[in-house]
């Protein structure tokens, strides 16, 4: 899809969404290829259908620490951090549907059955259905960065949602975004930096060394491509 055709599309629906609430996300279709098609029927009881409510019912063991990943792509970082923790439960939210069909398709590979769920739908109305302090994290790796000054009310980390991230984290849990577009990694610090129940486990003003833990991304890689640095942040709701 051409940049002026997606502009187009995000102008449309602006105008269609002039007094309903902006959302963070634009769909964008394209074919299933045969591996995601049988993989969606095979592993059905992977993928949840909105409304969700309560996220950690999902679960056989509903008491383990929750990670909430919002847009995860192609889900092979999502399905690896699964796999190599097991005490922990993920829920993956993502509105690709080739993204939803190639992650299941890679958790049956790797045999992650337990503690992987997905499912599409709008990660702030999932949030909010969510009771207060349920979630340990809230995962946001490489989001649309919305380059243009006019979608800015689009890009997901900004006050009004980092006031309901803060809510649903639990005390102690943390909040971990990384981009590789230099503008929006200064416009995420100047927010998280700003909020009252949050604290920047780098130190104020500075990113977060990358963490060995979080599997490097497709988008990732294209972005070290292009030469683009990478920034992650970590914060911890404190309050």
């Amino acid at each position: 899809m051409s940049n002026d055709l997606l502009d187009q599309q995000v102008v449309e629906l602006d105008n269609l969404n002039e007094h309903r609430e902006i959302v963070t996300f634009m769909r964008r279709s394209s074919p299933l290829n045969t591996s995601q098609r049988t993989a969606l029927e095979q592993y059905a009881h992977l993928i949840l259908e909105y409304p969700v409510g309560d996220l950690r019912q999902h679960f056989a063991h509903p008491e383990r620490p929750l990670t909430v990943e919002i847009g995860f792509g192609m889900g092979r970082s999502l399905v690896l951090m699964a796999q190599a923790n097991p005490e922990r439960n993920f829920i993956g939210i993502e509105v690709h549907v080739p993204g939803i069909a190639q992650c299941v398709y890679e958790a049956g590979l790797a045999g992650v059955m337990d503690n992987l769920r997905v499912l599409d739908a709008d990660a702030i109305q999932v949030l909010r259905e969510m009771p207060d302090d349920s979630i340990n994290c809230i995962q946001l790796y490489f989001p649309d960065p919305w380059q243009k000054k006019r979608h800015f009310k689009r890009r997901f980390v900004a006050h009004e949602r980092m006031e309901l991230v803060e809510q649903k984290l639990e005390l102690n849990g943390t909040f971990h975004s990384a981009t590789d577009w230099e503008p929006y990694a200064e416009w995420m610090l100047d927010v998280l930096d700003n909020r009252p129940r949050l604290k920047n486990l780098a130190g104020k003003g500075n990113s977060h060394p990358r963490p060995d833990w979080r599997p490097q991304t497709k988008f990732e890689r294209r972005g070290i491509e292009s030469g683009h640095k990478i920034n992650d942040f970590i914060f911890k709701k404190i309050n």
